[in-house]
């Protein structure tokens, strides 16, 4: 049943002194048994991780010079029952718009670029519709997930090649480093009549790890409409549904030589809103995920790596935009990959060398005219339904007391557009103990998507990739209690798409502002974004404007406090006023979140996580005429139950 907001300010004050008194049973309980919960057990911030997305190889984060983030296991705790999307709008620099709540359409933004100039990968394995160019991420459980690795700016172009030019997100499945074996239990309850069941179990000797994890989640949802505009939608809640699933497995054949898989899925369905009353039960069903297979050989002076995978985005929706409402309109995406490559111990620095193949093809029914109206006249309009791109890519690295090093080099072959290289150039120095001060330079590109080469009224097969030139230059400092950064950037985009022509240009300029701090029993941390996002497109009546839908400031503050018994955390996110691509205003707001976990004995963990708790109204995306609903205060607690 959903809350009221006229309820809203009990129920807050009944959820809180529900939450204190939870972590404060939960203390008391597990005092007794404390010794049984060793340190492990406390929720850290690790100020130095390693990473291997920036570099695709093992590297700390002190020593990468491009701006990252990691999301690890423990943080992802405070999301149990969401998604990827709920876990990244949480995140410095990232904004989103969203059409509703769970598994509606969603998109993001990070400096200055959608989710179609972002490239996402999934063990690393490309992730996301071909079709559109944006990847799902809002039906990606986050609790089949281990960590999430966040690379900013275009440096990732020339280690993955094409949609990275606004940077790189990479998710790794869980199970990916099992620890002992065990089997854990969760059961969640939220608001919406929101609920959650899942098991994972998690086998290790000395050779090899196995993990299979599943997960259930399903939700009334809440009316996704704030007002119907010039559509007749139904006012009614959409609901969504899904039924989730991780695997990962890994083996060591002999001291040098050891192969492993993982796998990530989900299917869903989205109750969807269609214009009409004809159309009251519209939904939408989605296939999601990926999965990839590895062989890795491993000598004193290199590390050679074959990979083969596959993720897939397919989906099918009964609507009024059917041709046939039973059978539905469908998009189905496939990306295969595979990748050979090689960490070479040039002493001093790394040598990456490799080779990789990629496939997209795209099955789609018949679609509608541009107006959105049934017109079984326009047939499928992609042909080709598929491409390949073969690509090499070359990398050196070196991390030593006093500067750090890298530079990448990689060259794509499409067989629709061609030839495209890019480059990447950083250095950094530490003049003094615990301060790094840098600069990077990178180019990147973005393929145009098969709806930008063909959709009928807009169709150009001879567009060219979108191109970008980024320079970043930074400051850091850290020590054992914090790491803080100050970076600042410039973008120029060339040739992006517009109406099936490759005739705007941008300029993206910003500062991004991170600091984490571990005190003791303490942590807190504040992120700060400004973005300049201005359409520089000659003779165009947006020129000089702010693109759409990006703040130009945008920040999050937030404090906790852990034991090894219990940790809680209270973190607040601001962002800007924004305008739509219709040119119509979006208020800012500002979100206030409790989260929070306890042990109430050292095998039963409790999570809470309260989100909005001031009922702040806003609005995240508006298209037509119509604003789309955001909810109000909500929560989600659960219990989960480990056997080792």
């Amino acid at each position: 049943m959903a809350l009221s907001r006229s309820s809203s300010t009990t129920y807050l004050r009944f959820c809180i002194l529900s939450a204190l008194g939870v972590f404060a049973m939960s203390a008391t309980a597990a005092t007794s048994d404390s010794s049984a919960i060793d340190d492990s057990k406390l929720p850290q911030v690790e100020l130095d991780k390693i990473v291997v997305t920036a570099t695709r190889t093992p590297t700390k984060t002190s020593n990468v010079i491009a701006q990252t983030r990691v999301i690890d296991k423990e943080e992802l705790q405070r999301y149990r029952g969401q998604n990827v999307t709920d876990v990244l709008k949480n995140q410095p620099g990232i904004n989103i718009t969203q059409s509703g709540g769970m598994g509606t359409a969603s998109n993001f933004y990070m400096r200055g670029f959608d989710s179609k100039q972002v490239l996402v990968i999934i063990d690393g394995i490309r992730y996301g519709s071909i079709s559109l160019g944006s990847p799902s991420l809002n039906l990606l459980s986050a609790d089949q997930i281990d960590r999430i690795e966040i690379l900013y700016g275009a440096s990732g172009s020339s280690i993955y090649g094409s949609d990275a030019m606004g940077g790189v997100i990479q998710i790794f499945t869980k199970g990916n480093n099992v620890e002992q074996s065990n089997v854990s239990t969760t059961v969640g309850y939220g608001s919406n009549n929101h609920y959650q069941v899942g098991i994972t179990g998690q086998l290790k000797n000395d050779t090899s790890s196995l993990s299979l994890g599943v997960s259930r989640n399903e939700t009334d949802g809440f009316n996704a409409i704030a007002n119907s505009g010039s559509y007749d939608f139904n006012a009614d809640d959409d609901g969504f549904k899904s039924t989730n699933a991780s695997l990962a497995l890994q083996h060591k054949l002999s001291d040098s030589l050891s192969a492993g898989l993982s796998a990530l899925y989900t299917d869903s369905t989205t109750d969807i809103d269609s214009a009409g009353n004809a159309f009251p039960n519209a939904y939408s069903d989605q296939k999601n995920g990926s999965a990839n297979t590895y062989l890795q050989y491993r000598t004193p002076l290199t590390v050679s790596k074959l990979s083969y995978g596959q993720s897939i985005d397919k989906s099918t929706s009964h609507d009024a935009n059917s041709i046939n409402y039973q059978e539905g309109s469908h998009y189905d995406t496939t990306q295969e990959q595979a990748r050979l490559e090689t960490s070479i111990n040039a002493q001093p620095g790394t040598i990456i060398v490799g080779a990789e193949w990629l496939s997209q093809k795209l099955d789609a029914s018949d679609v509608l005219d541009f107006s959105g109206y049934p017109d079984p006249a326009v047939q499928t309009p992609y042909d080709p339904e598929d491409r390949t791109v073969k690509s090499a890519f070359v990398g050196y690295q070196l991390s030593e007391s006093y500067y750090d090093l890298q530079a990448n080099y990689r060259v794509d072959d499409n067989s629709q557009y061609g030839n495209e290289s890019t480059y990447n150039l950083g250095a950094a120095i530490h003049p003094m103990a615990g301060m790094r001060i840098g600069a990077n330079y990178a180019t990147g590109f973005r393929a145009p998507t098969f709806n930008d080469l063909y959709w009928p009224g807009f169709s150009n097969p001879n567009l060219k990739p979108e191109r970008t030139e980024n320079t970043e230059v930074f400051v850091e400092y850290a020590n054992d209690m914090q790491t803080s950064r100050l970076t600042g950037y410039h973008t120029d985009a060339e040739d992006l798409i517009a109406n099936a022509t490759n005739i705007s240009e941008a300029k993206i300029k910003g500062l991004s502002l991170t600091s984490d701090w571990n005190m003791d029993a303490f942590i807190f941390g504040l992120g700060y974004d400004y973005l300049d996002a201005k359409d520089k497109t000659a003779n165009s009546t947006s020129y000089n404007q702010q693109l759409a839908y990006r703040p130009k400031n945008s920040g999050m503050v937030y404090v906790g406090y852990q034991q090894p018994t219990f940790d809680v955390r209270l973190e607040a996110k601001h962002t800007d006023d924004r305008s739509t691509a219709e040119n119509n205003k979006l208020d800012s707001y500002t979100l206030l979140n409790l989260s929070g976990s306890a042990y109430i004995t050292p095998k039963l963990r409790a999570n809470l996580r309260i989100d909005n708790i001031t009922d702040e109204e806003y609005t995240l995306a508006s298209q037509f005429g119509n604003e789309y609903a955001t909810e109000g205060t909500s929560y989600f607690g659960s219990l989960t139950y480990n056997w080792f």
